[in-house]
């Protein structure tokens, strides 16, 4: 998982440093902003690595970020296989919202194609969580399969963003929004999204997607 410093570099220090105190540990996600920390031998999902088997520069679109709408549509088509049907789905042509997940610790990031032709995404998105402390890049979650999923006009699909829950008892970490990017894509969308972490070892490596369409 990698890190990206920002500008801020030495208030992100003092801020995790203060986390770590409050929450009785010592401060990973404080490695958070300074040092990867991915699990998963493959690359990174964020921005900064490839997304699907396509590449993420970090741009974002025009689109306003994360209004709450329902569930993923369930009568996306969803094949095993590599094959699609339509054009690969853009950034330009998909809405993004958030809706909590089966469990704590995890969130659904729905998309749902908005353009006048179906489309198809196969593969990892690329997720990165922001606040006031830096930046995190969600790893792979390498234990789902990606299905290709097709979207006709209207339709829509899902991914989870797994995340420890803060329980420590202190003020942890949180993050305000997240920039995704679609599988194949080189276009982000940014969308408003809190996420609150604890401070402690091991967590900025707990953070990771699923492949769109995987499902339970």
């Amino acid at each position: 998982m990698r890190l990206r410093k920002t500008s801020v570099g030495v208030a992100v220090v003092a801020a995790l440093s203060l986390a770590a105190c409050d929450g009785g540990g010592s401060s990973d996600v404080g490695a958070a902003a300074s040092a990867s920390a991915s699990t998963s031998t493959e690359p990174s999902a964020g921005s900064g690595s490839p997304s699907g088997d396509g590449a993420t520069d970090g741009s974002t679109d025009g689109s306003g970020g994360g209004d709450s709408q329902a569930s993923a549509s369930a009568t996306a088509s969803v094949s095993p296989s590599g094959s699609s049907s339509g054009g690969v789905c853009r950034t330009a042509d998909l809405s993004f919202s958030s809706s909590g997940g089966m469990a704590e610790g995890e969130l659904l990031i729905n998309l749902r194609n908005t353009g006048s032709a179906s489309c198809s995404m196969h593969g990892f998105p690329g997720l990165d969580l922001k606040g006031k402390d830096g930046t995190v890049s969600a790893a792979r979650n390498s234990g789902r399969s990606a299905p290709t999923v097709t979207l006709t006009p209207g339709e829509a699909t899902n991914f989870s963003l797994y995340f420890p829950p803060n329980s420590s008892g202190g003020s942890g970490v949180t993050f305000t929004s997240a920039l995704v990017t679609p599988p194949n894509e080189t276009h982000s969308h940014s969308m408003s999204l809190s996420v609150n972490v604890p401070a402690g070892d091991g967590t900025a490596s707990r953070i990771t997607v699923t492949p769109v369409g995987s499902g339970k």
